[in-house]
């Protein structure tokens, strides 16, 4: 079932020694295989999906082969239907705009396929592939095997019933770190399962400049330690976390790594057997597909775990029937990503946050790191003499998108002094253009 067949040649490669130039199809080349009777054969199921195959992402690097010379930014924008009107959208760390072959991906569903799962017919066939399809784009996305994988509402939730899972080994007394860079996400379900089970929740300080303070996490860890949980960047600041430094703290004492990756989803690749984390959860809304969760869980805690489930279902965490339209336009997403490429995405968003910082006006207080270094470009702020609201408010009526606040964040508005208006939030992606930063930057100087 392909639900996304358009080709867009935005990136150019080098064709190789005869220096000609071809577009790159994204993800290519996956054998759907669902574990029932009633598997989806390839005469139902139409031409193979193009997500990407795990031998080949495992081989290779999270961007396209060859090099990249350039990526056409207009052209880019131009697969968003939502980019299309005056609005400068700097509101990603909320949500980003999705491209038309994820609404065009999720409507296809409808249209095509919707039914539940296990049945002996044509569109319950298709919907048991897509799933199957999904796991192996979330897979392929994360760089973890394919049941090691859950899809649910949203991260908060999926950490809810994560939480709970691995709560049942806990013992009264057990202890908790959690991060002063952290969102609720990864911090409220700990606080809730310390009450219930009389667990200790600790929070790991930051610097002044919003950097984790590594020696107060070492200091922090004890025997009694079981969850080290942490974000690879915060989303209210931008600051990312040394993950591998943090993963091998957490282990040293027995403890398990769990980490949020919704801020940094959109921002850089993610590789769980690079970073050898236990858990880690990020949100396909934050990167350009639908509103869902993610979770990787590796294996051996899964089969350690009494999960809690209904008797007769398959999956340890997925309760219910899923959003399968959804599904299907997570995998379009991943599939832009992978039609664009990390390497340009990282390389435009960094030239988007220095001109950010290069141009920010001297009325305006940056909260954080003050250059592209150790952060992605999401960027907390407050003017002179004017509230977070009446900024963001006043920004809106020149048509750019900003969030204002604490976004969430509790814990680290609170260590910078912010906890009662938060902070003006700007974030940008890679279908931010050059022009759109300028015009931002002209209308916080005349403010």
């Amino acid at each position: 079932m392909d639900h996304v067949r358009h080709r867009h040649p935005l990136v150019v490669v080098d064709g190789g020694e005869d220096g000609g130039e071809r577009e790159r199809d994204a993800l290519e080349g996956v054998v759907v295989v669902v574990q029932h009777d009633h598997a989806p054969r390839a005469s139902e199921t139409g031409p193979p999906s193009r997500v990407e195959s795990l031998a080949r992402r495992r081989q290779g690097a999270h961007e396209r082969e060859g090099s990249v010379r350039f990526v056409d930014v207009e052209a880019l924008r131009s697969r968003f239907s939502a980019l299309q009107v005056p609005t400068a959208f700097f509101d990603g760390p909320g949500g980003t705009q999705v491209p038309d072959t994820v609404i065009d991906a999720v409507a296809g569903y409808y249209r095509d396929s919707n039914a539940n799962t296990g049945g002996p017919f044509g569109n319950s066939r298709h919907t048991d592939a897509l799933i199957a399809q999904a796991r192996l784009a979330a897979a392929a996305f994360l760089r973890c095997e394919p049941a090691e994988t859950a899809f649910g509402a949203n991260m908060t939730s999926l950490n809810f019933t994560l939480s709970r899972a691995v709560g049942r080994t806990l013992r009264a007394g057990d202890e908790i770190l959690c991060t002063k860079l952290d969102h609720e996400g990864n911090i409220s379900p700990w606080l809730e399962l310390a009450h219930d089970l009389d667990l200790r929740v600790q929070l790991v300080d930051i610097h002044d400049d919003t950097t984790l303070d590594y020696e107060d996490l070492e200091q922090k860890l004890s025997e009694r330690t079981r969850i080290v949980a942490f974000p690879l960047a915060s989303n209210a600041v931008g600051t990312t976390a040394d993950a591998r430094r943090i993963v091998e703290l957490a282990h040293r004492v027995g403890a398990l790594a769990w980490v949020d990756a919704v801020h940094y989803g959109p921002h850089g690749p993610i590789d769980v057997a690079d970073l050898g984390v236990d858990v880690l959860l990020c949100s396909p809304y934050k990167y350009f597909g639908p509103h869902l969760g993610l979770a990787f869980v590796r294996a051996e805690l899964t089969a350690s775990w009494r999960t809690y489930k209904v008797r007769p279902a398959d999956h340890p965490f997925e309760t219910g029937t899923l959003a399968h339209e959804l599904l299907a336009g997570f995998v379009a997403a991943v599939e832009y990503i992978e039609s664009i490429g990390w390497r340009d995405i990282q390389a435009h968003e960094r030239e988007l946050g220095q001109r950010f910082l290069d141009g920010l006006s001297e009325r305006c207080t940056l909260y954080g790191l003050p250059t592209m270094e150790g952060r992605v470009p999401t960027f907390a702020f407050t003017v002179d003499g004017l509230t977070p609201r009446v900024v963001a408010e006043r920004l809106g009526e020149r048509d750019i998108a900003v969030w204002e606040g604490n976004y969430f964040a509790v814990e680290v508005m609170q260590r910078l002094g912010l906890g009662h208006d938060g902070a003006v939030r700007v974030g940008f992606v890679h279908y931010n253009a050059i022009g759109e930063v300028d015009r931002l930057l002209e209308a916080l100087g005349a403010l």
